[in-house]
């Protein structure tokens, strides 16, 4: 019920200004007919009414001039006390009623340290009329009651507004928090879709060009020696069908998580190497591999990584160096894998702007904290070396980076 009305109240300010204004002043007038001595109700004085008037007017300001407000109905509020002895009744909370309000929207309004001390000096200033007011002992109970109500009104109005710059803070962090959420979730997506768009290119380049050597292959020996056409063609079917299958797991990433009709195909690796050198074999390519060292386990994306620049190298080679053999060097060591690609021939064609295909490599080998070089050999052809990480449990974090300085100086 009272969640339901404080946007109400928040859109109405003015009706609830003047609604408490005339509250204060009723209950005011109200306490000031009743006499400290005579049980009977007798007339309020009629200074008394108007200063508790002027006061209960001068809260309607309390908004926009807080500290201007707390001192007008402060000093209402003591001559009311003054006036108590002639008229014979007691002040009380109530005769101070719209001082202590202006005093919790002041301090609702200002800082700690301001709210403390319009508290303190509004207490004293009420405090020292009332013992202007009458006679007697200066610590009364009545007196001491009426300090009390002024400092819980300050209390009261510095707890709530705590409470309410505390809430503020913890909904600013919030709103922080969730803007990062969607910034870091932007950045995954951003970072997805260029490992999806390398996947694609290398899948594309390679598939395509294994196909146009098959195509033109074919078409050579069609004429000449049509039993081996006919083994080419064959050969070109396969490759089309594996792009088409590698495509599809690919593509496939981009389905959502439940879709029922998005079977996604395990990432390739070093272990479908042997199938992958077949493939360059069918479009002409004869490539020979050496391995040294003692194999060591490889994480998904250097797995991956490994042989994605393995294709995209012999792709390049098939595409542009006038050769038909190359070789690939698998070196392993404690924390690294060498990953070498190399051929003998030459350009086949003059060299025009590069493409993104070593972009992509050198892009892939930093992804998973490796490094790729590629060059032209001493004897001619072309060289790609990797250095990849070997992610294992037992390896310290900043030996694989002395490792690649050292293997780069040699």
């Amino acid at each position: 019920m009272i969640i339901a009305w404080r946007p109400w109240l928040r859109r109405h300010p003015r009706t609830v200004d003047v609604t408490l204004a005339v509250v204060l002043w009723g209950l005011a007038v109200l306490s000031s007919t009743m006499s400290a001595t005579d049980p009977r109700i007798v007339r309020a004085p009629s200074a008394a009414v108007a200063l508790i008037a002027a006061a209960s007017v001068a809260l309607l300001w309390h908004r926009t001039r807080p500290r201007t407000v707390v001192a007008v109905t402060t000093l209402c509020g003591a001559a009311i006390s003054v006036l108590a002895d002639s008229g014979g009744f007691q002040p009380s909370p109530f005769t101070a009623g719209a001082a202590l309000a202006a005093l919790y929207s002041m301090a609702m309004r200002t800082d700690r340290r301001t709210a403390m001390l319009y508290t303190a000096a509004v207490a004293g200033i009420l405090f020292a009329a009332t013992v202007l007011s009458t006679s007697g002992s200066i610590l009364t109970a009545n007196r001491i009651g009426f300090v009390a109500w002024i400092l819980l009104s300050g209390a009261i109005a510095d707890s709530v507004r705590s409470r309410r710059d505390y809430v503020a803070a913890v909904e600013a962090r919030a709103e922080l928090a969730e803007r990062t959420r969607e910034d870091e979730a932007q950045r995954r997506v951003g970072e997805e879709r260029m490992r999806i768009a390398r996947e694609l290119h290398d899948i594309v380049a390679h598939h395509i060009a294994l196909a146009h050597a098959q195509a033109a292959t074919a078409a050579y020996l069609l004429r000449s020696k049509p039993e081996q056409a006919q083994e080419m063609l064959d050969s070109l079917a396969g490759t089309t069908s594996a792009a088409l299958r590698e495509l599809k797991a690919t593509v496939g990433l981009l389905r959502r998580s439940d879709d029922p009709e998005a079977p996604l195909e395990p990432a390739p690796g070093l272990a479908q190497l042997p199938e992958l050198l077949a493939a360059f074999e069918g479009a002409g390519l004869t490539v020979t591999v050496h391995r040294s060292g003692e194999p060591r386990p490889l994480s998904p994306g250097v797995d991956l990584t490994a042989y994605r620049i393995i294709q995209e190298a012999l792709t390049n080679v098939t595409k542009h160096a006038d050769t038909a053999t190359a070789s690939v060097r698998l070196a392993y060591t404690r924390r690294l894998l060498t990953v070498t690609v190399a051929d003998d021939g030459h350009p086949a064609a003059p060299a025009g702007a590069p493409g993104y295909g070593l972009i992509g490599m050198r892009e892939r080998a930093q992804s998973v904290g490796g490094r790729l070089l590629a060059e032209r050999g001493t004897d001619g052809g072309f060289e790609v070396t990797t250095e990849l990480p070997l992610e294992t449990g037992e390896s310290d974090p900043d030996q694989g980076d002395r490792d690649l300085e050292e293997r780069t100086e040699r």
